[in-house]
């Protein structure tokens, strides 16, 4: 028995699925956090597999050669630095009135009968540096104004919103999910944000624009009453304090994408070992990049605008709390990948995949899917599904385009179909006063078509690449 696991193509085959289904049972029947999950997983695997003992954990004088270093090691190393900075300058955006200012210039410019269109822009384009949690939380006071002085239901005026947050936390650097799958499958994050942006605006104009339309005028939720007064309550609060410049905030937000591009084209374009190659290189490199934002932004939106030191060192320990459990679910995904790698199981799915011409990128998908509906996390589904499919591209020779189109579908089957094992499902229902019925015709929906869309258009993508 254990020879045919270890040596035979369906025995190595059966011990892929039986670990998703282990890692599955672990999380959803025993509520075992995530990374201790993947650990036990990935442990299980490598010994069931045969791996041996010091390539697995390494010994006392070589334990940084073994599988849990390497697997832990090779992707935090590339992500941590990027996601916590990432954290850092969505919490000074937010702190400082960002999405305030955001919000009422696109109002303006809309106009009410359009006001829809403009929250969900709103949500689009603030949703590159905050969190999807934190931008509700931030913006859902403007949808309560909205709602009120219009007249109609909540459900069109939130809908374009979570939309436009949604596709750009599963789509878009520096969120955890794309820096993730990133660093796994070895993209650079350059090409993730040309695929992200190709992915995120037509999944969003047809979930957050014309579904929200659709959606909106069939049910009918009013504002409740305690919401108009926590936005009252929110409004008094920053009433005071001066907003920063609409041109100053989208600097803020756009200047790391900016550089993070530089250095992408410019290590294709520019000749290698040359001034200007080595400068786009530099200030292109992710962790650069956003350092200088960090900086700029802690200076121009915060000590230039009365922020005291104590208050930014506050804000910046706040935010970074709940990264450290983020980290830690990337951090073991990278340890279950390596396993897969190591005991041969992902050469093995290619072999079996060229056989009967199932394209990775339409595995990686339905991976996705499958385990994101199963437990509800899509930083989950996106760490487990890229440590599956990461040794499955090693031998493919797939260009950077591609690979990042693989991420792209990876993340657009984390999202779909969030219910009620989902927290943001939860959110969802209570900024937006919707009931469970409600939030599933609305929330539920919106989801699903946010990543049947994103897939279709990286499929279409990857056809041309």
């Amino acid at each position: 028995m254990i020879d045919w696991l270890q040596h035979t193509t369906p025995g190595l085959l059966t011990l892929a699925v039986v670990s998703i289904a282990v890692l599955l049972l672990l999380i959803i029947k025993f509520k075992v956090e995530p990374f201790i999950a993947l650990i036990v997983v990935a442990l299980l695997v490598a010994l069931a597999a045969g791996v041996p003992t010091e390539t697995l954990v390494g010994s006392a004088q070589k334990a940084s050669d073994s599988l849990l270093e390497r697997g832990f090691g090779g992707i935090l190393g590339h992500i941590a630095a990027i996601i916590g900075l990432g954290t850092l300058l969505g919490a000074i955006l937010e702190a400082s009135g960002g999405a305030q200012v955001l919000m009422d210039k696109l109002m303006h410019a809309f106009g009410e009968k359009r006001a829809p269109v403009a929250i969900g822009l709103a949500g689009l384009i603030f949703g590159v540096p905050v969190f999807f949690d934190i931008g509700i939380f931030v913006l859902a006071p403007l949808v309560y104004v909205a709602a009120q002085r219009s007249g109609k239901s909540i459900v069109l005026f939130s809908m374009p919103l979570l939309a436009g947050l949604s596709v750009m936390h599963a789509f878009m650097p520096p969120h955890p999910g794309p820096v993730a799958a990133a660093g796994l499958l070895k993209v650079s994050l350059g090409w993730i944000i040309i695929m992200g942006l190709a992915v995120a605006i037509p999944s969003w104009f047809v979930g957050g624009v014309l579904y929200s339309y659709w959606i909106g005028k069939r049910i009918n939720v009013a504002v409740p009453e305690e919401m108009l007064v926590a936005a009252e309550e929110a409004r008094k609060e920053n009433g005071d304090r001066q907003p920063p410049s609409l041109g100053l905030v989208l600097s803020i937000i756009g200047l790391p994408l900016v550089l993070i591009l530089a250095g992408t084209f410019g290590s294709i374009l520019l000749q290698k070992g040359s001034a200007p190659y080595a400068i786009a290189t530099f200030f292109g490199t992710p962790a650069v990049a956003l350092t200088i934002s960090v900086l700029l932004a802690f200076w121009l939106l915060g000590f230039r605008r009365g922020m005291t030191r104590e208050k930014i060192a506050e804000l910046s320990g706040a935010s970074l709390r709940p990264v450290a459990m983020i980290l830690l679910v990337v951090g073991a995904g990278g340890f279950f990948g390596a396993v897969l790698a190591a005991t041969g199981i992902g050469k093995t799915l290619a072999g079996e995949l060229s056989g009967i011409g199932l394209p990775v990128i339409a595995l990686s998908y339905v991976i996705s899917c499958v385990i994101r509906i199963a437990q509800g996390s899509a930083t989950v589904a996106i760490v487990t599904t890229a440590g599956i499919v990461a040794p499955v591209l090693a031998d493919l020779n797939y260009s950077q385009p591609q690979l990042a189109l693989v991420v792209m579908a990876i993340a657009a089957g984390s999202i779909i179909a969030s219910h009620v094992n989902d927290g943001g499902f939860w959110i969802v229902s209570r900024y937006f006063g919707l009931s469970v019925k409600e939030t599933l015709q609305s929330w539920t929906v919106l989801e699903t078509i946010l990543s049947v869309v994103g897939f279709v258009v990286a499929a279409l993508l990857s056809l041309v690449v």
